[in-house]
């Protein structure tokens, strides 16, 4: 069985298909996300490009690649992106090299992101398969937001705004999980990510 050295992915079959991996804040992406590659570390995360500077503990290539101005403004200019968005004074984006290179090696590709981010890979890489990731109610993605207490009162007021707007785009996802339990969204994504492609 051909494999790609750099990978081990099995090479001999058809490409993947990109899966792209949106909500609102406090879903549970990210826990998600960290179950998928716990239990099958072939599932290949996409690290992002930022502008930020790295913060205690984090390495380069590891958390993000972390670049100045001047290169992410390289980057947008030669379609190297997927895509990207500005947060907080600071710019992250998706490169597109390494999403492309794993998919065509058999590599199942997994890429969280937010739901403009998502609108811009829809248009980049028309194949992605889009899952929208869904709180059981409204009640509880809000208790789960304001639940944290890390975070003043008018950023949890901007993420739930935020979190309207993102629920009423749900119907541009090929699909969507409801996050009553992490073990079985897990399982459900899992399937959808390894499907193979016909």
């Amino acid at each position: 069985m051909p494999t790609d050295s750099a990978t081990g992915a099995d090479t001999s079959g058809p490409e993947r298909r990109l899966t792209v991996l949106s909500g609102p804040s406090g879903v549970g992406k990210s826990t998600v996300v960290r179950e998928i590659r716990a239990r099958n570390p072939e599932v290949w995360l996409s690290v992002s490009v930022t502008t930020r500077a790295p913060r205690p503990g984090e390495t380069d290539g590891v958390e993000y690649f972390f670049v100045g101005d001047a290169e992410f403004d390289r980057m947008i200019a030669e379609g190297r992106l997927l895509e990207w968005a500005e947060f907080a004074g600071n710019r992250y984006g998706t490169p597109r090299g390494p999403v492309e290179e794993r998919l065509r090696a058999g590599v199942p590709v997994l890429l969280e992101i937010d739901l403009q981010g998502a609108r811009q890979v829809r248009e980049n890489m028309p194949g992605a398969f889009h899952v929208f990731l869904a709180p059981p109610s409204w009640d509880e993605l809000v208790r789960r937001l304001t639940g944290r207490g890390t975070e003043p009162p008018e950023v949890v007021q901007r993420r739930l705004d935020t979190a309207r707007v993102e629920l009423a785009a749900e119907k541009e996802f090929d699909r969507t999980l409801v996050n009553t339990s992490v073990q079985d969204v897990r399982d459900e994504l899992l399937a959808l990510i390894l499907a193979p492609q016909v």
